[in-house]
């Protein structure tokens, strides 16, 4: 589509009122959503393509983004991951016609918040984004609390960086977040379904399968050079805790349950041998 110039927000805003820039391509889309969030209270700058949006971040970061997939120089994936690495952390709204269940992990992978699906209810729109708002600041934890441990693995919530001993972790965003909520609750038998609601926010209509893949792709990251911390409680979910010291640590496979699971829950502290599949 025919590129025009950025809109920008019109009238009295107060002080306080949230600061939210939509990029979308679509005019009709642009308008409509730019009315139902200011009408919600929200303060609205808008863009017509990845570049604008990427120069009115660089301006003043915004508080929210409303970000299109399908853009016509630089998609809404690229903008989010460039957003991540250049340690920008405003949360981003994917609002998109791109529905497929591939396409939401992707977004929600690199990072986003949350991910809808156009045609969209107004106000649903409103309640997600003052959803993503709330969480955000609910992340933005104190110098004082900032630094998670746990055995000797560390997590530092203000640089984004994660530790195993000496060693860094390169985690993507989703998966920083997945083990700083293992973290926080650590020695906890987490479910598939707390771990969506909490991590990723989203049901994903029930996919069970994101939480195994990113335990998978977190493991390979926390438990490659030591004692396995990352548990799988068969038929449960999964459990941040160390290894059991018993006999049964001792990395055997026979009858007894796979490596690197514990059977669904007795007191204490759960088995854990070698590297776990999710």
């Amino acid at each position: 589509m025919t590129a025009s110039a950025p809109e920008f927000a019109g009238g009295s805003v107060t002080a306080t009122a949230p600061d939210v820039l939509v990029v979308d391509d679509e005019a009709a889309i642009v308008d409509l959503v730019a009315l139902t969030l200011r009408s919600a209270g929200f303060s609205v700058r808008t863009a017509v393509n990845g570049r604008q949006a990427m120069a009115l971040v660089g301006e003043s970061p915004p508080e929210l983004i409303v970000l299109d997939v399908m853009l016509p120089d630089i998609d809404g994936f690229t903008i989010q991951s460039t957003l991540a690495q250049n340690g920008v952390t405003t949360p981003v709204l994917f609002l998109s016609a791109r529905d497929a269940v591939r396409d939401k992990v992707r977004g929600l992978t690199l990072g986003a918040y949350d991910y809808m699906t156009k045609p969209f209810s107004p106000d649903e729109l409103v309640a997600r984004a003052r959803s993503v708002l709330r969480r955000s600041e609910a992340e933005a934890v104190s110098d004082d609390d900032a630094r998670l441990t746990f055995a000797d693995l560390v997590l530092d919530e203000n640089t984004h960086e994660a530790w195993r001993g000496d060693r860094p972790l390169q985690l993507t965003p989703t998966e920083f977040r997945l083990l700083r909520y293992l973290m926080i609750n650590e020695r906890r038998v987490l479910s598939k379904a707390q771990l969506l609601d909490n991590v990723w926010h989203y049901d994903f209509d029930g996919n069970g399968h994101v939480v195994e893949n990113f335990i998978s792709y977190l493991r390979k990251q926390v438990d490659a050079d030591g004692p396995p911390l990352i548990h799988t409680v068969r038929g449960v979910g999964y459990c941040l805790r160390l290894p059991s010291s018993g006999p049964s640590g001792s990395g055997s496979q026979g009858s007894g349950p796979q490596a690197g699971s514990v059977a669904a829950p007795g007191p204490g502290p759960g088995v854990g041998v070698g590297q776990p599949s999710s």
